[in-house]
């Protein structure tokens, strides 16, 4: 008997239907791609619990005709192709004919169409793929599709999905990409009963750019318009200062398509190269219109992956366009000013009268009036003053400017200085009283001078050197290259030190060792950071992590994390964008095992705070790290590999120069 079986039509469907709807963002992306094709302006997209439970997806297209209400819901059923020469140039979102057999036999679905030649409309409800009702119906031209309890008769299926704010997020990550892809269209976006998203759906790209990624994303784009060999590039790029961390925000659209090119990709940066910081990558939102008969989407059955007959066309169309955009549109860093704060309830009161004022300094017997500032602000300060004395918080009246603090040490040493003086003075007469009581056969008592008393207290007070310790005596030569630090140690060697690596390394071993604790500050003014939803759902997910870096990280909503507290040694610039990149990095890397992850982010984390070579820093700074480099001896590379510091023995550098 042959081992040979065929499948049964219902188990063939959910074995097909594992290929389309992996998860409700592809049943979703699907449902939107139908209604894109059905020629609609208007799109709501609605979820609960990730979409799992339900799902909604509501148009203003022409419909679907009552006679092919039963087909549409076919394996291979499709009206944007018939022959096979169609397939050569597909001008369609959709075109396999598979997406509402698939999410049919996975779920219980209900539509609700009328096509805009018809007066009634029809409503059709299928449960696993087996047909339920099909009956008239009233609504507006135009088709709904509401699907509840994805995968509830595939609990294998069921068990691999995230949880819903994971699926969530990919919902929303899909309803942006097309929200983009067709600014013409108003897109509304409704979870659990939220509206998230909206757009106006009046053709501008910049406005669907707003309502997607924000204000600030969409001020840091320069336009893009160019046309070579038949391909058009238009949309927007970012300003080389705008760049991002990593290649998350860029977004290529083909003919309408959300694609997912390498071509394009490696096109932008190349063109871009010599204006963006290494490290750095540009933001854009591209649409290349090109011919169908050049392009094959039908790779992979998510279809966000191309393939060009030929990608040199392609390539010098999106590099030259760049390049374009960047000679014409960017110019030099602009410097800004803060603007004068707006008058407060005090600001008459900090303003004196002229007139006021005079009378008060050269009559002081005149009373202040009423209306006197100075005698208002007084009487304001008399009120306030007990409550000063009382254990005032520290962030508010315990903060000196530097001036202040280095005024106070001055006064504070010549008074010092001062005293020091005055207790040799008196320690001299002291000894002259004493001698001439009992006088001594060898010894005179002198009388010391005025200039010696003072060089004698001033050698008093010059401070020991920092830089000698019992065991290892090093001397600081000094810095060279403004990255590399010299010290003579017992008079043996020399040993030249990376400080931006030796830094590096001691910031790594103490996140390490602390895990965040004590090594976090607070920030003055909380940093919301955007994401695309995909880098969000694992940021949000790993929260835990950054803590443990030092960051104070919540969820901002919408795509977004506020920062509210940051590493100490991370420059406040530095912040964003290591937030960025932990985030991508941790949806990248999902599968590998926490400890890669911590270790990693640690590394970044490090090598973003550290001192850099080339910059310019204290005596003190580089004697500190040379203390440290020489009191521990695991200070041997950086997390990167590279080697903390050298050393050259006296006996290799006299024989350089014939000595030995």
């Amino acid at each position: 008997m042959g081992v040979i079986n065929i499948l049964d039509k219902h188990v063939a469907e959910l074995i097909a239907a594992g290929e389309v709807v992996e998860r409700p963002s592809s049943a979703i992306k699907e449902l939107i791609e139908n209604a894109i094709d059905a020629g609609a302006d208007d799109i709501t997209v609605e979820i609960q619990n990730g979409g799992i439970t339900f799902m909604r997806v509501t148009d203003n297209g022409c419909g679907i005709m009552r006679d092919d209400v039963r087909n549409a819901f076919l394996p291979h059923a499709t009206s944007k192709i018939k022959l096979e020469n169609d397939l050569e140039s597909i001008s369609t979102l959709g075109f396999r004919g598979e997406a509402l057999s698939s999410i049919s036999s996975v779920s219980k679905l209900q539509l609700l169409t009328r096509h805009k030649s018809e007066d009634i409309g029809t409503s059709y409800e299928i449960d696993g793929g087996d047909e339920i009702s099909f009956d008239d119906a009233g609504c507006p031209v135009g088709t709904t599709m509401i699907v509840r309890d994805l995968f509830y008769n595939i609990p294998a299926r069921m068990k691999f999905l995230k949880k819903d704010r994971a699926e969530g997020n990919a919902v929303a990550n899909v309803v942006d990409k097309t929200a983009l892809s067709h600014p013409e269209i108003a897109f509304t976006f409704i979870r659990d009963g939220k509206r998230v998203l909206r757009t106006s759906g009046d053709g501008k790209v910049k406005s669907a750019i707003y309502s997607v990624y924000g204000k600030d994303f969409a001020d840091g784009l320069m336009p893009v318009n160019y046309e070579l060999d038949g391909i058009k590039v238009k949309g927007y790029i970012s300003r080389p200062v705008n760049s991002r961390p990593n290649r998350s925000m860029q977004n290529f659209f083909i003919n309408g398509r959300y694609v997912r090119s390498r071509t394009a990709s490696v096109a932008l940066e190349e063109a871009c190269k010599g204006s963006v910081m290494v490290g750095k990558f540009p933001a854009c939102v591209l649409y290349i219109e090109m011919s169908f008969e050049a392009i094959d989407v039908n790779v992979h059955p998510s279809k966000i992956e191309v393939r060009f007959i030929n990608e040199r066309p392609v390539f010098d169309a999106v590099y030259h366009s760049v390049k374009t955009s960047l000679s014409q549109n960017d110019a030099r860093k602009q410097i800004t000013f803060a603007s004068q704060p707006k008058d407060d309830a005090f600001s008459d009161l900090r303003k004196p009268k002229p007139f006021t004022a005079v009378k008060s300094v050269f009559n002081n017997n005149t009373p202040a009036k009423p209306d006197d500032p100075f005698s208002q602000l007084d009487s304001i300060v008399e009120k306030i003053k007990p409550n000063l004395t009382q254990n005032p918080h520290p962030s508010f009246f315990d903060v000196k400017s530097p001036l202040d603090v280095y005024s106070k040490q001055a006064v504070t040493r010549q008074t010092n200085l001062d005293e020091k003086i005055e207790d040799i003075k008196t320690k001299s007469i002291d000894t002259e009283i004493v001698s001439d009581l009992k006088p001594q056969k060898s010894q005179k008592p002198v009388l010391k001078s005025e200039p010696e008393v003072v060089a004698e207290a001033a050698q008093a007070e010059e401070p020991k050197p920092i830089f000698e310790q019992p065991k290892n005596k090093l001397v600081f030569i000094g810095e060279a290259f403004k990255t590399y630090i010299f010290v003579e140690k017992n008079d043996k060697e020399i040993v030249i030190i990376d400080k931006h690596a030796a830094h590096e390394r001691m910031i790594y071993e103490r996140l390490k060792r602390e895990r965040g604790a004590g090594f976090s500050q607070v920030l003055l003014e909380p940093i919301v950071v955007l994401l695309n939803k995909i880098d969000y759902e694992a940021a949000i997910s790993n929260l835990d992590m950054f803590t443990e870096c030092a960051f104070d990280v919540d969820d901002f909503g919408n795509g977004s994390l506020i920062v509210r507290a940051a590493p100490q040694y991370l420059a406040l610039d530095d912040v964003e964008s290591s937030v960025i990149e932990m985030a991508g990095y941790i949806a990248q890397n999902k599968n590998d095992i926490r400890s890669e992850k911590m270790d990693w982010i640690y590394h970044n984390v490090a090598c973003r705070a550290a001192i850099k070579g080339g910059n310019i820093s204290t005596r003190e700074e580089l004697i500190d790290i040379a203390n440290q480099v020489d009191s521990d001896e695991t200070l041997r590379y950086c997390p990167h590999g590279r080697p903390v510091c050298t050393v050259i023995t006296r006996y290799e550098l006299e024989k350089q120069f014939g000595r030995v």
